[in-house]
């Protein structure tokens, strides 16, 4: 990280990311006790912890964790103090070769030779620097020394290593150096710090029960999703159960499109590369689009040469569905034109960036975009919010998120369109916030290159935070695109965009897969009644149970396996089915069913057609908490 951007992180740190940020550098030098030839890159505090990338002599186990532990306590309980110096980058650079830290100077030579106001910057904050003026920026370089060990760092650190609280090493993994998969592959050793025991033994508990509540984990335990070697990384294959929750979750969601005034369309998943030329796209994201394909037809006998058409995988829908706007004249009495799609869409993420179905190569976007007049942006931007929230409730997300406006970073360039568009797209998502009451923050950097947004970032059953819906104002696609319709006035005029995104579905299911630990609420679980015979002679009635409830529309299975009947409710709650209904002969003779819950709560035995009709007023209310 060049010392620019390791002071913007530096200026954020709150104590606890400071105290972070230290244990880091002590497991640095933990690290170095242990592997004198060790190479290190960046370390830094994350949101639950810290990390550093390291080029060591050979991988590290989760056996090696208790010898660095020990030695970091080593050096805790040393006191040794935070001492930071200034040196010339030729100083560092002699130091850092010395001592083979090929990272350390590749870091440095890249380093800005012009970083204006940066070195202003650090002046105002002591617990940074000691120099009294600037007079050597930008050739002065940051360095801390703690015991013996000394890195290249902006800082903010605690006083000394006393001050360090709870700690653990947590894992190890792969990480490219500067995330480039051409560039070696380096070890990410990661670790947590806590102001005290007690608070680091809580996290422990919680990252425990989030491991239990991984969606990956549940996905294959569940019978939901695979992920196969063979077919790549980061493509999942959906099996029957997952299929079935996923068209539940989507007939859900698109009847509630329809009954709102979204149009369904459909819309090829390839495209012209000239297409997301003129988005823009291609120019800013072309890195995480999959390589064009070059189809060449028949030559062309009249051509010189035969003429050939650049096609890639489409990476965003926007594009197409302003196809879908331009392909008919479009009058101020057509607007608002609402377009919805579940649109698959791929991207090419790095390898050490995938995560499970959070973050994979294929997905289907929820995806919705709206023309409308400029007169009627606050009105459908209120309504897209208040329908975002609405379906939130329903899917058991009770009101646990937050509204973040996500503007420009007025040092970046890669924003497109004036600044009076911006301005305007900025205040329409404040406005309609404010007049729906809806407290919010604003983020710089986290627009949109072509436009501001709104994301309403939720809160699960852990306490994690995850982006879910995305709102965002666009003034700048239609003018590239020259979008425009005839309105009252007989003139043409330009339509304004809103992008309107819940997220992908997939990172919907994973959402709600760890938020409910696999226990979906009955209209959503993909098999809600399992018949449990209790012998092989109760067959027959069980039989006769499961067509019932299929005639309903329920969905059912029949277990008709010959193990015992404990076993069966065990299998049938481990896959977190909603009612089992077991079936004896007490059960046959009467036409009546015991009823069980994936809890082992025994409702008892009542009779067949009355569980189907309570069964069906359950599902037939839009009930979204995971109980």
């Amino acid at each position: 990280m060049s010392l620019v951007a390791d002071l913007q992180e530096s200026l954020d740190y709150s104590p606890l990311q400071r105290m972070r940020h230290s244990a880091a550098h002590v497991m640095a030098e933990a690290l170095q006790e242990m592997f004198p030839v060790a190479k290190f890159a960046l370390g830094r505090a994350v949101e639950d912890g810290f990390y550093y990338d390291c080029d060591l002599p050979r991988a590290l186990t989760p056996v090696d964790f208790p010898e660095i532990e020990q030695r970091m306590a080593g050096i805790v309980a040393g006191r040794y103090a935070f001492v930071r110096a200034i040196w010339s980058r030729q100083q560092a650079l002699q130091y850092f070769r010395e001592r083979g830290q090929d990272y350390k100077v590749e870091i440095i030579e890249q380093l800005p030779q012009e970083a204006p106001g940066v070195y202003e910057g650090l002046k105002r904050l002591p617990h940074l620097c000691n120099a009294q003026d600037g007079s050597d920026w930008p050739d002065g370089l940051s360095v801390y020394r703690q015991h013996n060990f000394l890195d290249l760092c902006c800082g903010p650190h605690v006083e000394h290593t006393g001050q360090i609280g709870s700690f653990k090493i947590l894992r190890v993994s792969g990480a490219y150096w500067r995330g480039d998969e051409q560039r070696p592959m380096l070890q990410r050793v990661f670790g947590t710090a806590w102001f005290s025991q007690e608070e680091l033994d809580q996290y422990l508990l919680r990252l425990e029960e989030a491991q239990q509540r991984d969606h990956r984990k549940l996905g294959r335990e569940l019978g939901l999703f695979v992920f196969s070697p063979e077919v790549g990384p980061g493509l999942p294959l959906w099996l029957p159960k997952g299929v079935m929750l996923r068209e539940t979750l989507e007939s859900f969601l698109r009847q509630e499109y329809l009954r709102r005034g979204y149009e369904p369309v459909m819309t090829p998943q390839i495209g012209l590369i000239d297409l997301y030329r003129t988005s823009g796209h291609w120019d800013k994201y072309r890195e995480e689009m999959y390589p064009a394909m070059f189809v060449k037809p028949a030559p062309d006998s009249s051509a010189e040469e035969p003429r050939g058409e650049v096609y890639i995988l489409r990476p965003m829908n926007c594009p197409h569905h302003i196809q879908i706007y331009k392909s008919e004249l479009r009058s101020y009495r057509d607007l608002p034109l609402r377009l919805a799609e579940f649109g698959m869409v791929y991207r090419c993420e790095k390898a050490g960036e995938l995560n499970g179905l959070w973050r994979s190569r294929a997905f289907a976007i929820d995806d919705s975009h709206i023309f409308a007049a400029p007169g009627q942006l606050d009105a459908e931007f209120i309504a897209v919010v208040e329908m975002l929230r609405y379906v939130f409730e329903l899917l058991g997300i009770h009101g646990d998120y937050r509204a973040r406006v996500g503007l420009r970073d007025p040092a970046s360039s890669k924003y497109i369109g004036s600044d009076e568009e911006w301005a305007k797209a900025e205040a329409a998502i404040v406005n309609a916030l404010e007049k729906l009451n809806f407290p919010f923050t604003k983020e710089e950097g986290e627009a949109g290159f072509y436009g501001p947004k709104l994301d309403l970032v939720f809160r699960d059953a852990l306490g994690r935070e995850w982006q879910l819906g995305t709102i965002q104002v666009d003034y700048n696609l239609p003018e590239r695109f020259d979008l425009w319709y005839m309105a009252e006035d007989g003139q043409r005029h330009r339509p304004v965009m809103i992008h309107r995104a819940p997220g992908s579905i997939e990172r919907l299911v994973a959402l709600l897969i760890e938020h409910c630990a696999g226990s979906f609420p009955a209209w959503l679980a993909p098999v809600q009644v399992k018949v449990i015979p209790i012998s092989d002679r109760h067959r027959e009635y069980a039989g006769k149970v499961l067509d019932a409830l299929k005639a309903a529309g329920v969905r059912a299975e029949l277990d008709k396996r010959g193990e015992r009947m404990n076993a069966k409710i065990r299998d049938a709650q481990l896959q977190k089915i909603p009612y089992m209904l077991i079936v004896g002969d007490k059960e046959a003779a009467n036409e009546v069913v015991s009823v069980r819950l994936r809890t082992n709560e025994n409702l008892g035995a009542m009779p067949l057609a009355e569980f189907i009709e309570r069964i069906m007023g359950l599902l037939s209310r839009e009930a979204g908490s995971c109980n």
